[in-house]
């Protein structure tokens, strides 16, 4: 009795595979999937994800002598001063990627050690 039950159990879960292994490679719609890309890409376009690098959030004063000392020392980088009730934020650059933040964060610590790397 026992071994009925062990063959018929293989034979459920070897059919149950053989369905699930067609139904994955049935969909080959690539317009579809390319269409959908470039809707991402627009969203990405209007919505700016990505990261930027925080160099300080405190007074306005500090806030805004930090930005200039910044700027003298990396004056490729674009810079963000903003205020975000009750402090000020300077936050620098924009990076795609998480990868690309922290490469360009271990530069930016060599000068500034409190920085680090925040979602846009």
């Amino acid at each position: 009795m026992k071994n009925k039950q062990r063959i018929l159990f293989v034979l459920l879960v070897l059919v149950m595979g053989v369905f699930a292994s067609n139904a994955q490679s049935s969909y080959n719609n690539t317009k579809a999937i390319k269409k959908l890309i470039e809707k991402k890409k627009e969203y990405n376009k209007t919505n700016k994800t990505g990261y930027r690098i925080q160099l300080y959030n405190g007074l306005e004063k500090t806030a805004k002598s930090l930005k200039y000392r910044f700027q003298l020392e990396f004056p490729n980088v674009a810079t963000h001063l903003g205020y975000d009730a009750p402090e000020w934020k300077i936050q620098v650059g924009y990076y795609k990627t998480r990868l690309d933040a922290d490469r360009a964060l271990n530069e930016i610590r060599e000068k500034f050690s409190g920085a680090i790397v925040v979602p846009m």
